[in-house]
């Protein structure tokens, strides 16, 4: 495993700034109000041939608000399994006590740490080290994220304290599932339920998740990447920039994605929002797996569960009837119902993601199928059908070669789709079919 070095430090000091800087990335959200950074949100950089895995943890404060100490105990969680700390204070501020009582707990910790004195862009030589030393930690390495200051002296300095010779390199390439849907249908619930840990706070408030949170999650041969997204509501209803920023987070984590998990409430049913989310998942060309969650508040008896559950699906194929491809599992996060049976579907959709049909099996399968049904003439003229061939993979794209392509309707696309369904299963994946021209 990698050496983990955590950032530490009170509300809007820039750990995220110093997080996105040294990554090279802008994954965590950067704004200028405290308290943006909630979960923990990592990823994998290197320097110098040194690889380690960087985390960002949100700002700590005092006091048993129910947020601050979900905050808290998820910096906590970071600081255990951390083999270096980075504590980060504002240089022109200097020392506050908030920034003391973080200092106190990273010292409980007992893990190695240096003092990063951020933003200090504008500052005089001499004049930071004076007002942020106090703490105990040594020297201060001196940085500006924003400007990217000193950043090099600060990664030298943590190869130096890292454990171990972990060197960047190839990593087999994981299966990326992205968790997405509206506000407070159980998204972060089912990533702890499937991870075993409170990784995700999870909070009634809506709003909860802010940045598309990545984490790696390995089951015997099975290697994933989760992406936990906020939650998408409808845009006339985001007024925040800060939600307009996470929901435009979510949106490119769908996009970087093979399968997306759309959890949807089934004590709601699905709604013309879940639709919108299921299009544009449609249009991406990715595989889709439709959760129906907290299925504990809609059963009470056997015959009844039975009853909901062809309802939920019946509502699914009638309002998402262009994904009609994508499979149906209900879960519930509380009683981690369906959560495995859900893992083996994401696991089986992503493998029809990326099938390939041989050449000659497929061209059999949809000349089969035009030789039952051809499409209609026109006008005297009819259509021939010469060859096929897969032209793509994620998600599988088909290119057939015929006389007079413009003869080709929606209709007859969708029947040859399904044919390629009952002879290849590609189940939970949408086919691109594509008609080229050849006299």
């Amino acid at each position: 495993m990698k050496p983990v070095v955590a950032i530490a430090g009170r509300p809007n000091v820039g750990k995220s700034a110093l997080f996105n800087r040294v990554i090279q990335k802008r994954v965590s959200i950067v704004e200028d109000i405290p308290g943006v950074t909630r979960d923990r949100i990592s990823a994998d950089t290197e320097w110098n041939g040194k690889a380690f895995t960087l985390i960002d943890t949100g700002g700590l404060v005092a006091g048993g608000e129910e947020m601050a100490a979900r905050v808290r105990g998820q910096v906590e969680a970071a600081l255990a399994g951390a083999d270096l700390v980075l504590l980060v204070v504002d240089s022109r501020d200097g020392i506050l006590p908030a920034d003391r009582d973080v200092a106190d707990m990273v010292r409980r910790a007992g893990v190695p740490v240096l003092l990063v004195s951020n933003k200090s862009e504008g500052m005089v030589e001499g004049m930071v080290e004076a007002g942020v030393s106090e703490l105990g930690f040594g020297e201060p390495i001196v940085v500006s994220a924003i400007h990217g200051t000193g950043i090099g002296d600060l990664l030298d300095r943590i190869v130096e304290n890292i454990p171990g010779d972990s060197v960047a390199g190839h990593e087999e390439e994981r299966v990326r599932v992205a968790i997405t849907g509206r506000p407070n249908v159980g998204k972060s619930s089912i990533l702890n339920c499937v991870l075993g840990e409170d990784r995700m706070i999870v909070s009634a408030e809506p709003g909860t998740t802010r940045d598309a949170v990545d984490v790696e999650w390995d089951s015997g041969d099975r290697r994933f990447l989760f992406i936990d997204t906020a939650g998408i509501r409808r845009r006339g209803r985001i007024d925040e920039p800060l939600e307009k920023y996470s929901v435009n987070r979510a949106f490119k984590a769908v996009d970087r994605s093979q399968v997306i998990v759309l959890v949807i409430a089934a004590d709601e049913g699905v709604t013309d929002q879940d639709r919108k989310i299921a299009r544009y998942v449609h249009d991406k060309g990715k595989g889709m797996v439709l959760c129906f969650n907290k299925w504990d508040l809609v059963t009470e008896t056997e015959s009844e569960a039975g009853k909901r559950r062809k309802e939920l699906i019946g509502l699914a194929r009638w309002h998402l009837g262009f994904a009609s491809y994508a499979p149906v599992v209900f879960t519930s996060a509380k009683t981690r119902h369906g959560i495995a049976q859900m893992m083996d579907i994401v696991w089986n959709v992503a493998a029809e993601h990326s099938r390939r049909m041989p050449t000659g099996e497929l061209n059999r399968v949809i000349r089969e199928a035009y030789a039952l049904t051809p499409p209609p003439s026109d006008k005297g003229k009819t259509l021939k059908l010469f060859y096929a061939t897969q032209s793509g993979t994620n998600p599988p794209a088909i290119l057939a070669f015929v006389n007079r392509p413009e003869m080709i309707k929606a209709p007859y696309v969708r029947y040859l789709e399904e044919r390629l369904r009952q002879s290849f299963g590609l189940e939970g994946t949408p086919i691109i079919m594509r008609f080229r021209e050849r006299r």
